[in-house]
């Protein structure tokens, strides 16, 4: 029989925070530093985050004499790419980030996406390497309507892995402050 008053409730979608760290820097070699570190270094304040998706698809093989079945083996791992929405502010910070490699001068950043819990503590994490943003999207502009302006940032990545057993690893559990 479950313990009393003991539950896992499924945890909020808007309870999290997203870093953006230099893969040439020490944070970025050091994915264990960049993890600890990551409600130290927060990128700005996204409202939505999208694409923390892996997919395969299977090598068919189709044996000769076996005609009531088609052997499927393991392929190649695709990862879509990962969509950051915010509200736009005062920074240029994403549109720099693009635009550093419309001019020649752009530097890759590994990612750190933190799901936390109601006592604002990392419950899941999902890390991205030498991510390369491919499209900025501004706000769009429309004077009839009083919505927030929205700017949204696509970012490749050369995989995105996911760190087990975050909530119970000493050290995060005060890291939210």
């Amino acid at each position: 029989m479950a313990a009393v008053g003991s539950r896992s409730d499924p945890l909020l979608s808007r309870n999290f925070v997203i870093s953006l760290v230099d893969s040439s820097s020490s944070l970025g070699a050091a994915p264990s530093v960049a993890l600890s570190g990551i409600l130290d270094v927060a990128a700005a304040g996204f409202s939505e985050c999208t694409g923390i998706e892996m997919s395969m698809a299977p090598e068919e093989y189709k044996e000769g004499g076996r005609n009531d079945a088609v052997l499927k083996f393991a392929s190649r791992i695709t990862w879509s790419n990962v969509t950051l929405k915010k509200g736009i502010g005062l920074s240029n910070e994403l549109w720099d980030w693009h635009f550093g490699f419309v001019e020649g001068r752009g530097k890759r950043r590994d990612g750190v996406i933190a799901l936390l819990g109601a006592s604002r503590e990392p419950q899941h994490l999902w890390y991205f390497r030498r991510g390369l943003p491919v499209k900025y999207t501004a706000p769009q502009l429309n004077a009839a309507q009083s919505a927030v302006a929205i700017e949204s940032i696509e970012i490749a990545h050369e995989g995105i892995y996911q760190v087990p057993g975050v909530a119970s690893r000493p050290g995060m559990a005060g890291a939210a402050g």
